[in-house]
């Protein structure tokens, strides 16, 4: 009887640690970072569009695309596919994802498409995609916004993020969605 009570004793001592004490612990040391913890998020007059750090499923011929994900872009369950890159299985998948992408891109070939549009990233999450990624959309895109070419391209331009020390340049999708969105409302 003895062992139950003192077993009782460090159930509850634990429960109270790790799901009381610990979580309030991490609740209060994120209210010193940026966003009280929150995320960093993106607003358009006021209302959450999304997360800047967490890649968002665009698929209207509107938009610009972002990475594919493994995960549909569910945040809860971050994870890649896992599969390499003789497995048939993920072969044929990214073959699927080339050939959509040609169906709404005609004007492209094969070669023209980079990987970071017809493939999944570690995380399934990818916020970003590379200016190329963003360039090869610009037709589709100004076409269906009813803009020029031009204007739509420098939008891009303007919204490559470009690392001050090392790494490559990127274009965050969501970013550049609510700049399009402002550029469409100004009736360029």
């Amino acid at each position: 009887m003895k062992t139950i009570f003192s077993l009782l004793k460090l159930t509850l001592l634990t429960v109270i640690l790790f799901a009381v004490i610990y979580p309030l612990a991490i609740y209060g040391i994120a209210q010193f970072a940026p966003n009280h913890g929150k995320g960093e998020t993106i607003s358009v007059n006021g209302k959450v569009v999304g997360y800047q750090k967490i890649g968002q499923k665009f698929d209207k011929s509107n938009y610009f695309w972002g990475r594919p994900s493994a995960v549909d872009y569910n945040a809860a369950g971050s994870a890649g596919s896992n599969k390499g890159p003789s497995n048939a299985e993920y072969l044929a998948l990214v073959q699927k994802r080339i050939d959509t992408f040609l169906v709404v891109h005609p004007y492209l070939k094969k070669s023209e498409i980079p990987s970071d549009m017809v493939t999944a990233s570690g995380s399934g999450l990818d916020p970003n995609i590379s200016p190329q990624g963003a360039l090869i959309q610009v037709k589709r895109v100004a076409k269906e916004r009813k803009l020029s070419e031009d204007k739509v391209k420098a939008l891009v331009e303007a919204n490559i993020n470009t690392p001050k020390v090392m790494g490559t340049p990127t274009v965050n999708v969501l970013e550049l969605n609510v700049a399009l969105d402002a550029l469409s409302k100004k009736g360029s």
